[in-house]
């Protein structure tokens, strides 16, 4: 497993130079069976991230650019009447797919936020009455600007929540930023970008990650670190339990990318900025979430 996952971290680096760290969060979220969010800056790669797991984990992909006026059925599907059959018939929208990318999620209006939740909470849609399934492996990744930028519409903690990762880009490095100055951007080489592997290898790996042992030391401190934030003055609200099976999870599968069958502390720690920044909010108006999920990590000792 791990040589397989090493390939597929190999081949995303190729085209997103400089961002190892990131991708290897953005795997091992989805390895985890969660949604991805990406916040940052126009121009950062957040786009091009997404295709890139897309292409290397050999999965149909789908694009949808929300804008203030998409609308729900725009993502669903729509039911369509047909004189020849006398009969409506189901056109499904771009959801039912294996890698929904929401690009710029926060530009569409609340209305059309919320027909996300259900598809990515129980994996299925319900229009029109009927219940239809989306396809396995299903993920969304979706990439926000920041919140403070001109027509955005903040997305509700409700819908936050679905989201088992959330992670930023950043500016690059002095190194990588040069050698993609010297050519076209990484995007010149994505034509050249091979499938590693393909769904029914990413659902063993998804599966291979339920596998991995976590001791019950390693309960105490994860439960240590969700209780801290339930009872620290310094957050307005503590984490919940759903976030404590994110941490889990996503800890088994950065634990698997690492070779081993067993979780440790610092899996927790490596997971958690991620899993946790956008679920903790600071009391302090000049803290920022990624400083709340730092400070967290600081507080609390491994037993």
């Amino acid at each position: 497993m791990n040589d397989t996952t090493q390939r597929i971290l190999t081949a995303a680096n190729q085209i997103i130079l400089g961002k190892d760290h990131q991708i290897r969060l953005a795997l091992a979220c989805i390895l985890a069976r969660g949604h991805l969010l990406i916040e940052d800056l126009p121009g950062m790669g957040k786009t091009t991230l997404s295709h890139v797991m897309a292409q290397v984990l050999g999965l149909e992909f789908r694009r949808v650019q929300f804008t203030s006026d998409l609308l729900p059925a725009d993502i669903l599907g729509v039911s369509v009447y047909d004189r020849n059959e006398a009969a409506f018939k189901f056109h499904p929208g771009p959801v039912f797919t294996n890698v929904l990318l929401a690009d710029e999620v926060n530009r569409a209006t609340p209305k059309t936020q919320s027909a996300l939740l259900e598809v990515m909470e129980e994996r299925q849609a319900t229009i029109d009455g009927e219940t239809r399934t989306l396809p396995e492996p299903f993920f969304v990744i979706a990439t926000q600007n920041p919140v403070n930028h001109i027509g955005t519409f903040p997305l509700p903690e409700s819908q936050l929540d679905r989201f088992l990762m959330r992670i930023e880009l950043g500016y690059p490095d002095m190194r990588s930023e040069r050698n993609l100055l010297m050519s076209r951007g990484g995007r010149e080489h994505f034509g050249e970008l091979q499938s590693v592997i393909d769904a029914s290898i990413l659902l063993k790996l998804q599966e291979a990650v339920h596998g991995i042992h976590v001791s019950e030391p390693l309960l105490d401190y994860l439960q240590a670190l969700l209780d801290y934030t339930r009872k620290s003055p310094r957050y307005i609200n503590g984490l919940s339990p759903r976030a404590g099976l994110a941490l889990k999870q996503c800890a088994q599968a950065w634990a698997l990318m690492e070779g081993r069958d067993y979780a440790m502390p610092e899996d927790i720690q490596a997971v958690l900025p991620g899993v946790a920044g956008h679920r903790l909010h600071s009391t302090s108006p000049n803290d920022s979430n990624r400083n709340a999920a730092t400070d967290l990590l600081q507080s609390v000792a491994v037993s």
